[in-house]
């Protein structure tokens, strides 16, 4: 056979039959009468993007269902992601840098090759974001067609789902998974000077001084490593509670475990105080009553955490 033609994910023809549309998830939700889950489901499984159309992981949108709507990393169960971890472990620092940004929310401009084969990128790195977009561990967020009929994409992680993996795979080939899982220990027991001293050899040793230039950057860092704690909260950014929007909010999904609220503050001034900026976050988190929605919810045990934070150095204070 000849001239095929091959329709690739950035192509419009058949692009809807790749998984499950938005419209066939909602059908699915109201024959089992779990309406109310909609929003967990595109949280978890939504994100995907096949031409034009946003696809759901049909595998996972089942299992989600059948299991009564607890949200699990169905997709790590369907088979090894070592060759993720292989490709991580031989990646440049400036990719590794890059895949740390993903993990924090952010997006990466790459040039797209839909048609790359994994020895390709073993021999250019580069590909690396093409390999995991193919694969279904990244999504297209913006494309930018080129007049030689290529394609420059941002490209993001698609949901909370494909997060545990990048948890398991990058954290662990960049040795940052043992810092990872000590961040989490130490917010879960509210020990808030260890919470200080990771951060600040996290940083230290994952970002760069130009990084550091805005709160927004320390916000996304810290809601990247919260993420991975969604088997136990509800990971919540800018949501609106009391008088305004807090910066993040770990609701608990269990009950009788606490619930957590974040306020960040950033300064470039080395002349102010850090521990007067955490104290005043921490003010603000009062102020504001931004502790309303985990009380709504009957969350009796609120911890409030302020940091300030300043290139690779931060201060901890809890309320």
């Amino acid at each position: 056979m000849n001239n095929l033609k091959t329709n690739s994910i950035l192509d419009n023809n058949y692009s809807s039959y790749f998984g499950f549309t938005n419209e066939e998830v909602r059908d699915m939700l109201a024959y089992y009468d779990y309406e109310d889950k909609y929003q967990e489901i595109c949280e978890w499984y939504d994100g995907y993007r096949f031409g034009n159309s946003k696809i759901f992981n049909p595998w996972s949108v089942i299992n989600y269902i059948s299991d009564q709507c607890f949200p699990k990393a169905f997709w790590q169960s369907t088979g090894s992601n070592d060759i993720i971890g292989e490709i991580i472990g031989t990646a440049t620092p400036e990719i590794n840098e890059n895949l740390y940004k993903l993990f924090c929310g952010n997006t990466v401009t790459t040039y797209v090759d839909t048609s790359v084969i994994y020895p390709e990128v073993q021999s250019n790195p580069n590909s690396i974001y093409s390999f995991l977009l193919v694969a279904g561990y990244l999504k297209v967020a913006e494309i930018y067609p080129q007049n030689d009929g290529n394609y420059m994409c941002d490209v993001a992680i698609p949901n909370k789902e494909i997060l545990y993996v990048y948890e398991k795979e990058v954290l662990n080939r960049t040795n940052q998974n043992n810092v990872s899982i000590s961040i989490h220990q130490a917010i879960f027991s509210k020990d808030t000077s260890k919470l200080q001293s990771l951060l600040e050899d996290f940083m230290l040793k994952s970002i760069s001084t130009m990084d550091g230039a805005s709160e927004a950057f320390y916000h996304g860092m810290m809601l990247g490593l919260c993420a991975v704690l969604g088997s136990q909260f509800k990971v919540r950014s800018n949501r609106e509670s009391g008088l305004g929007r807090f910066d993040i909010e770990l609701l608990p999904m269990v009950k009788g475990i606490p619930g957590f609220i974040f306020e960040f503050k950033h300064t470039k001034d080395i002349n102010v105080d850090l521990d007067s900026l955490a104290n005043s976050a921490l003010k603000q988190i009062e102020d504001m009553k931004y502790d309303t929605e985990l009380n709504d919810f009957g969350v009796e045990d609120i911890v409030k955490i302020g940091i300030a934070f300043r290139q690779k150095s931060a201060v901890v204070k809890r309320g």
